[in-house]
């Protein structure tokens, strides 16, 4: 039975998106909820709208042009998408098509006037609200001229914003139909949005009013500021009202004109506080009724509101689950593991089930749950001392929430304590031995979990892999690993602030720290130029590798002269090094042994800015120059009252730092080396399904869980929409800026520095490595997408440790996230480049090739002429 071309608002609901699209949907359930009145109406479903497209042959053509465009070339997409309109509006209607739509007009009234609006199939979902991108038109009167904008309405689908916006969010032009919601005009005194959760905080216990006089397209389209009222709880919190100049009003044949007003009424508020409580009810029982806060266009006539659209705000962060009704805050863990990029369901799952922490997901990301901690007082100051050390906007965010009320309860001081507070002291040395000792502890376990993980297969795999899942975290919390970790940090803040006090130099450790034995990741940067030292001396393989896009191109490589050597120093290097990569806590994301395309770059700017031997010298000079500064330091303490103490406890810190700074980077390396374990198993298990017709690909496994995974191994069935729901998902939420704080009111807290030490016009951030450096940014989202040069400043969202290899290149270091002992930082003050991190967009207000001068000791970027 074929899908009818007209059916009434009120015989529509949500599940009809393909017949009637995402506005009609939205508008016909809101027509199905108690006390909201929606204006009468009716939609020409997307089979009308298919039925006009079939008779035009010529269309098919462009739609292939179009689907090979790039998205990026606008002045193709200008055209076409144009030619595509033309076609459509000048289509002629089907005689049936007419007569359905004219018998729908009789039914309502053919005199009366009415809003023709557009209502893609894409459109007002609640991973994607394509606001604006289709046309909308207002008093319309008269059969001939309704049917005028309906064919405008389906042209609309095909607008140069709208073509655009399908091909960034990966959507087919051709799955893609257009219905049109016909409905009869309001004439109201005002109008306006609500949005049922805060679109700027993104809480979801604060309604924002935005009002004006006459018809809302005033403020849609910006002609006026509207009035802006804050509801909170059943009371206007915040209210402000502007001079509203001008209103657009309809006109009696037809349309619609801007007009004047009275100046005596501009400042009268287009709401009464009593119109705009009633208001927020509403949208209460809308948002209830679709089950996620929205974004509702409303109208008051004669002191009663009607909704004429309702979609979700899809740009609000997506709040933890959390089971109870009670108060949460939850501190973002991407912004500690310097990745802040949404992980897919395995990713994120696997995190959790090898964390030391409980976890929480919400949009793609992990957040922990600090409330209790916060709530003791105890507690609360060792937690906001660690936290503050690693990331001060994350303290201030939290203290935010503290300063703001009551939102979190004081509890007695029963509560477990926090970290301890710094101490005053100097800490207690742990034995040297132990670093070996802990690094031979993890390669025996790595190498067990490999021997054993081979003849595991099916849901004896996944039960052997939970086993492992404790053993990683035993080998994490072993009391030894964590004594090195904090004493070499310990001992960090405690020369800088001894320093500091008694010789008035600001973050001497940074200088003391440089080529610090046993440190994985600043070893890795080195080695990759090592590898650039076999490759230089074969001209052939560097003009191979400049042309690589192939993963099969170690195999190549014995074609060329030198090429055997070349590809067993880049084996060898991966070897050792290939389970790294960007994003590296996402077990999905590919591996530099999956994908070694990602390190040419890298090993080709190695080969053009460095000389043989470069690493060894690099090395030895960062040794020298901290030893040099070691003698400096305590010379100048021995001159001081009691400067012998003073230089022999500072000794000690020394050694401790450079004992046991390096290992900081070691617990990580293991992690990424037993994922990589973890991942070529589950990819095992993964062609498996494929081969059983189970799965269509190997990588879909990405979008499932664990836990899911592991039913669908024991099952063999997987639900068919899932993978595909999943991938949407992941979609939507790659656009979200994860928070640094999160609460279960749905706020979103980034934090702010609050310093006044600044220049003006400074981007400020956190000091990690001291140091002054001016240069050329460059911006660099990808590491494949590296093109450096000697004295670039690195310039880029976060930093994990398979960005070092970049840092051997680069004369400084500028990122949007990080904190005084995330490994960007680590890995900088090894080397000794000036870094300032924690800089909000420092990725957009910076622009590629622009000089910048980074001041690394104080913590700030200056953009020069």
């Amino acid at each position: 039975m074929s899908e009818p071309y007209v059916v009434g608002l009120q015989d529509v609901d949500r599940t009809q998106l393909a017949v009637v699209g995402g506005k009609g949907a939205h508008l016909g359930g809101l027509s199905r909820i108690d006390g909201v009145r929606v204006p009468a109406g009716f939609c020409v479903t997307t089979a009308a709208f298919q039925r006009v497209m079939a008779q035009v042959p010529s269309i098919d053509d462009r739609l292939d042009q179009l689907s090979r465009v790039n998205p990026d070339d606008q002045e193709a997409i200008r055209t076409l998408s144009a030619q595509i309109r033309r076609i459509i509006e000048e289509a002629a209607i089907p005689g049936d098509l007419v007569a359905a739509i004219t018998g729908a007009l009789a039914r309502h009234g053919e005199q009366a006037a009415y809003a023709v609006r557009s209502s893609a199939t894409a459109e007002d979902l609640p991973t994607a609200s394509f606001a604006g991108q289709q046309d909308t038109y207002l008093n319309v009167v008269g059969q001939a001229a309704i049917l005028q904008h309906i064919s405008r309405c389906w042209a609309s689908l095909f607008t140069e914003r709208a073509v655009t916006y399908r091909r960034r969010n990966g959507i087919d032009h051709r799955t893609v139909h257009m219905a049109v919601v016909v409905q009869q005009m309001v004439f109201p005194h005002a109008s306006g949005i609500l949005f049922t959760a805060d679109p700027v905080t993104g809480n979801r216990k604060v309604a924002t009013v935005d009002a004006g006089f006459g018809l809302g397209e005033a403020l849609v389209s910006g002609l006026v500021n509207p009035d802006v009222l804050k509801v909170r709880d059943g009371e206007v919190v915040a209210k402000t009202i502007a001079a509203k100049q001008r209103a657009i009003h309809a006109l009696p044949a037809g349309g619609t004109q801007q007009v004047a007003i009275d100046s005596q009424r501009q400042e009268e508020p287009a709401l009464t506080d009593a119109q705009a409580l009633r208001l927020v009810q509403l949208g209460r029982r809308i948002e209830e009724h679709f089950g996620c806060p929205q974004d509702i266009e409303w109208c008051l006539v004669d002191d009663g509101f009607q909704i004429v659209q309702s979609r979700p705000i899809t740009t609000l962060y997506p709040i933890p689950e959390a089971g109870d009704q009670e108060n949460h805050v939850y501190v973002s863990v991407g912004h500690q593991q310097m990745m802040t990029d949404a992980m897919k369901p395995l990713g994120f799952s696997m995190w959790q089930l090898t964390a030391m922490v409980a976890m929480h997901e919400a949009g793609g990301r992990l957040f922990v749950d600090v409330t209790s901690r916060l709530a003791s007082p105890a507690s609360r100051a060792g937690l906001l001392d660690l936290i503050g050390k690693g990331d001060p906007l994350v303290r201030d965010a939290l203290e935010t929430v503290l300063d703001g009320g009551d939102f979190v309860p004081s509890l007695p001081d029963a509560a477990p304590g926090g970290p301890p507070a710094r101490r005053e002291s100097a800490p207690t040395e742990p034995d040297p031995a132990s670093v070996p000792e802990l690094i031979e502890r993890s390669r025996t376990s790595i190498a067990a979990l490999e021997r054993d993980i081979r003849t595991k297969t099916g849901p004896a795999l996944f039960d052997f892999l939970l086993e492992a899942f404790e053993e990683h975290k035993r080998v994490l919390s072993d009391p030894l690993s964590i004594q090195a970790i904090m004493a070499g940090m310990e001992a960090t803040w405690w020369l800088n602030d001894k320093l500091q006090e008694w010789l008035g130099e600001k973050n001497a450790a940074d200088t003391l720290t440089l080529s610090a034995p046993d440190n994985v990741t600043s070893e890795m940067g080195l080695a990759l130029l090592d590898v650039a030292d076999v490759i230089r001396a074969h001209p052939e393989v560097v003009e191979f590798l400049q042309r690589v896009d192939d993963e099969g191109f170690l195999d190549e490589l014995a074609k060329f002269a030198g090429g055997t050597e070349a590809r067993d120093a880049i084996e060898a290097y991966l070897d050792r090094y290939g389970m790294r990569c960007v994003g590296e806590i996402d077990i999905t994301r590919p591996r530099w042994s999956e994908r070694p395309t990602t390190l040419v770059p890298v090993i080709l700017d190695n080969v053009r800015n460095f000389e043989p031997g470069a690493a060894e010298r690099r090395f030895e000079q960062g040794r020298q120059k901290a030893q040099q500064k070691e003698q400096d330091v305590l010379s100048r303490l021995r001159a001081l009252p009691d400067g012998d103490r003073k230089a022999d406890e500072t000794k000690r810190m020394i050694d401790q730092v450079r004992t046991l700074i390096g290992y900081r980077e070691y617990p990580k390396y293991g992690i990424i080396s037993r994922y990589f374990v973890y991942k070529q198993a589950l990819l095992g298990e993964a062609e498996r399904l494929v081969q059983a017709g189970v799965l269509p690909e190997k990588e879909d496994i990405f979008y499932l869980t664990f836990q899911e995974l592991h039913d669908v191994v024991r099952s063999n069935q997987l639900d068919g929409g899932l993978i595909q729901r999943r991938k949407d998902a992941f979609r939507t939420y790659q656009a979200l800026t994860p928070p640094r704080v999160l609460t279960s009111d749905g706020e979103a807290l980034t934090g702010a520095y609050r310093r006044d030490d600044v220049p003006a016009g400074a981007l400020v951030g956190l000091p990690v490595s001291a140091g002054t450096i001016e240069g050329r940014a460059r911006v660099i989202l990808d590491m494949a997408d590296a093109d450096l040069e000697a004295g670039d400043i690195l310039v880029t969202t976060f930093t994990d440790p398979s960005w070092s290899p970049l840092f051997v290149a680069v004369a400084g270091l500028v990122t949007e996230v990080g904190g005084l002992m995330t490994h960007g930082a680590v890995i900088a003050r090894e080397y000794g480049l000036p870094a300032v991190v924690g800089v909000e967009q420092a990725t957009r207000l910076i622009r590629d090739g622009q000089r910048i001068r980074v001041h690394g000791t104080d913590g700030y970027i200056e953009i020069l002429p």
